[in-house]
């Protein structure tokens, strides 16, 4: 069975930082790309960031560009999403995404639309 468990979230000032992490089971995620999104409460669901397998590629929304990275460790069949400076606008529950089919590259934001294998989420909130 396909699942996707992340984990990381909680409570931090603005200014700083968390770290997510995704773990895959019931599949070797390092043929797939994988991503990050998050829903804030009565807005929509948004891709944020979305990682390629095989060269690493990356894409981010410009939300959170220059703030946060992503990154694999296919051993730990695990993907991370490291988020610093963080903001009250970044609180939000952040979901990991597999695709439900081989689909192994991020080329740009469109990527986001393929990635529909959800975990159950991590609430992640930025208040001082």
């Amino acid at each position: 069975q396909v699942q996707l468990v992340e984990s990381g979230g909680g409570l931090v000032q603005p200014g700083g930082s968390l770290r997510l992490s995704c773990v895959a089971s019931g599949f070797s995620l390092d043929h797939f790309a994988i991503g990050w999104f998050r829903q804030a409460p009565g807005k929509d669901r948004e891709g944020i960031s979305c990682i390629s397998s095989g060269d690493g590629s990356t894409v981010f929304a410009d939300s959170v560009k220059g703030r946060f990275t992503i990154s694999r460790d296919n051993a730990k069949n695990t993907v991370y999403l490291q988020m610093n400076n963080l903001k009250p606008e970044d609180t939000a529950v952040y979901y990991c995404a597999a695709p439900r089919t081989w689909y192994p590259s991020c080329i740009d934001e469109r990527a986001f639309h393929f990635l529909t294998n959800w975990g159950q989420g991590t609430q992640v909130t930025v208040s001082s």
